[in-house]
């Protein structure tokens, strides 16, 4: 929604399950977007030193440039925080919806595990000008359909936006032998929520397509972490290092 032509644009979810926090909150990270969660939590922390936090009600702020805040009920300040250039990454395990968010230097990361999501709002604060100019993964779309080859040589692309029973594939296409080729594209730099987006669309084209279908699962970003490559060779998954124009 929007409240007004200067005001950002906005959207919030009630009580989501932990499955449908992680979209949305991996969704934002991707786009750039600032993000809230209030719910029931836990708190830990490890780095320089390690704390831990019980569970309680905390509102989680994840901001585009990678700080994270964690507040309660009293003060100003948050109890955990994280600065500028942190990784958001997400994941639902053991029920629990977690938000990890990670900095390589020095080596800190900082995890906020809910057992009850109460809301999550997601809100366009990007000004539309500045968004023009670093690009974005339409641009990076139409970059790779004006010249499918820099994905590899061979590759070519058949639709975009094909829908699946895990979402919309961005680019749906064959490599030069006819495999099926399924391109995630992501403007910036990643971390492992991306490749587990990239794995359940290649899952789920594997049980559409025919027993002997072999899906390809290409992953096009300028950067990923390094957890995020491990994550791609466990899983049989490929890395294309491109951005979108200017980049």
């Amino acid at each position: 929604m929007t409240t007004s032509g200067d005001a950002a644009d906005a959207s919030a979810l009630s009580d989501p399950t932990p499955e449908r926090a992680r979209d949305r909150v991996a969704t934002a990270v991707d786009r750039a977007e600032m993000v809230t969660v209030f719910g029931r939590c836990t708190v830990d922390y490890e780095g320089r030193a390690a704390s831990h936090l019980g569970p309680g009600d905390r509102l989680v702020v994840l901001k585009p440039d990678g700080t994270v805040l964690v507040h309660t009920d009293e003060g100003q300040k948050p109890v955990n925080w994280q600065p500028p250039g942190c990784t958001h990454e997400t994941d639902v395990s053991d029920g629990r919806f977690r938000v990890r968010s990670h900095r390589e230097s020095p080596d800190e990361e900082l995890v906020v595990a809910f057992e009850a999501v109460r809301q999550v709002a997601t809100f366009d604060v990007t000004d539309r000008r500045d968004r023009s100019l670093t690009g974005t993964e339409e641009d990076l779309r139409q970059r790779i359909l004006d010249d499918p080859d820099l994905v590899e040589e061979g590759f070519r692309p058949l639709a975009t936006e094909r829908e699946t029973p895990a979402g919309a594939v961005d680019i749906y296409g064959t490599d030069r032998t006819g495999a099926t080729v399924v391109v995630e594209l992501k403007r910036r730099r990643v971390g492992p929520d991306a490749v587990g987006q990239l794995s359940r669309y290649v899952e789920a084209l594997d049980r559409e397509l025919h027993a002997d279908a072999e899906v390809r699962g290409m992953l096009v970003a300028p950067s990923v972490t390094e957890r995020a490559r491990s994550l791609l060779a466990e899983k049989g998954l490929e890395f294309v290092s491109l951005g979108p124009p200017g980049q």
